[in-house]
């Protein structure tokens, strides 16, 4: 059996006192099975990058990790990956940034891993590479005489081509991408996407079996859509009412009905709208004063990047705003806490909440979608109110599925969650919980390796 090499932009190599999520679980098994690499940034920052990356053995996988030095940082990662590409990719053209040094700092990081991955390869390895950061990772070791398969996957949505359009290094980031075996995409829309810029604009085929022959290569294309690992989320959840969180949780909101989002906090999520949204609701439907609180967790995120500095000021006034406008001595409407909660206290604030609210303007998958459903009490189950511009929606479709754009059409729908009765939400729930469990993070993983295992090893063109 081939050994499986995972690239990843971050390699967080784990310890006894911290405990990994789902993806790098499911990541660790799959490297564990026949011996593993995962190799990527060790999240140091140095005055310039490292000359060797450092190696940790546990059992049967490496981890070997690079530092970035300063300038490669401030070009690769916060300029280029999180100031243009994330924002393209988004959709969010007016919050991108497009400097050619960030776009040659993004080229030479990329360049870097290939270099200092290449030792550290064996001739039957399967590479499987990771997210945005990383595209131009599969052409670089091809360059440098790689022949092994190679599979990328993107956690991001993939634009339409009128907005890939509009990156001036478009014609290499999709070059870049045919350089790999299997590249894989979240939804059938991302895969629609890269399907009409390989005909329309690469000059490519699709052929009559799927696969993609553009850039002098065939390569599959294919959707992969990402879950979570069910049957522990649903443990947690079951056993969150003895936290001392979770008690204290039901104690301070007593008989209000909860909404709850969480959220990492980046502008991709539609939080401004989600507050308005919640404030209209208010406005519109006096009765739900006192008898309603939302909150809103949204962890901090690229603290250093200006945009998301902005994002953190501008919720802080319109959380002060609603509150200051409907807050009442006994009741505070708006819970806003820019803070990060550990899994088992999360899945409890999901089966308490009534309602989950998600809104995000555009998303890869959004998971929380899928932790919510599988946190809930079947007999007594919340109701899922989420953006039709989350890739989860796709499967997710008994959801109410929202226009986070349209701040009235989400404010009557967080009205109809609350008030839906208890025979449809076990309805809605019943039917989303059969898709969180059959798009699990283990299927994701088996599905994407097979097919990478079945690609053509070392292939070139048709």
């Amino acid at each position: 059996m081939a050994r499986l090499v995972v690239v990843s932009n971050r390699v967080a190599v784990p310890d006894a006192a911290s405990r990994a999520g789902g993806l790098a679980v499911a990541l660790q098994e799959a490297l564990e099975r026949n011996g593993g690499l995962w190799f990527g940034w060790s999240g140091r920052i140095t005055p310039q990058s490292g000359e060797q990356p450092g190696v940790v053995e546990q059992g049967r996988v490496t981890y070997a990790t690079l530092d970035l030095g300063r300038k490669d940082h401030s070009e690769y990662y916060n300029g280029f990956a999180n100031r243009t590409l994330w924002p393209v990719f988004h959709y969010r053209l007016d919050l991108a940034n497009f400097e050619r040094e960030d776009y040659a700092g993004y080229l030479r990081v990329n360049r870097l891993f290939a270099q200092k991955l290449r030792p550290l390869l064996r001739d039957d390895d399967d590479l499987w590479v990771h997210d945005y950061h990383l595209i131009p990772l599969g052409e670089e070791l091809r360059h440098i005489g790689l022949g092994q398969r190679m599979g990328f996957f993107l956690h991001t949505p993939f634009p339409a081509m009128e907005v890939l359009l509009c990156l001036p290094s478009h014609a290499r980031l999709v070059r870049s991408l045919c350089a790999y075996d299997v590249v894989g995409f979240q939804t059938a829309a991302d895969l629609r996407a890269f399907h009409d810029y390989v005909t329309v604009e690469a000059g490519g085929a699709v052929l009559s079996n799927g696969l993609v022959n553009a850039h002098g290569r065939t390569l599959r294309a294919e959707v992969f859509p990402i879950g979570i690992d069910v049957e522990p989320l649903e443990r947690l959840a079951r056993a969150s009412p003895r936290l001392s969180s979770i008690r204290r949780l039901r104690k301070n909101f007593g008989a209000c009905k909860l909404i709850i989002g969480v959220d990492r906090l980046d502008y991709s999520k539609g939080l401004p709208q989600r507050f308005h949204a919640f404030q209209r609701l208010l406005e519109t439907r006096p009765a739900y004063r006192g008898k309603v609180c939302f909150m809103q967790i949204a962890p901090p995120s690229r603290s250093d990047v200006p945009e998301y500095l902005e994002l953190r000021r501008m919720l802080e006034a319109e959380a002060g705003h609603i509150n200051g406008r409907y807050a009442d001595f006994d009741w505070t409407p708006l819970h806003y806490l820019n803070s990060a909660f550990q899994r088992a206290t999360l899945s409890g604030f999901y089966r308490f909440a009534q309602v989950c609210l998600l809104t995000p303007l555009r998303d890869g998958m959004n998971l929380v979608a899928k932790e919510y459903i599988a946190s809930q009490d079947p007999e007594n189950p919340g109701a899922l109110v989420l953006s039709r511009f989350a890739g989860a929606a796709r499967e997710l479709d008994s959801a109410l599925l929202i226009n986070p754009y349209d701040i009235d059409g989400v404010a009557e729908s967080l009205a109809r969650a609350l008030e839906m009765p208890l025979d449809e939400r076990r309805q809605r729930w019943a039917h989303m919980m059969n898709a969180v469990r059959a798009s699990s993070i283990d299927r994701w993983r088996e599905s994407f390796l097979a097919a990478l295992s079945s690609a053509p090893f070392g292939s070139e063109g048709s």
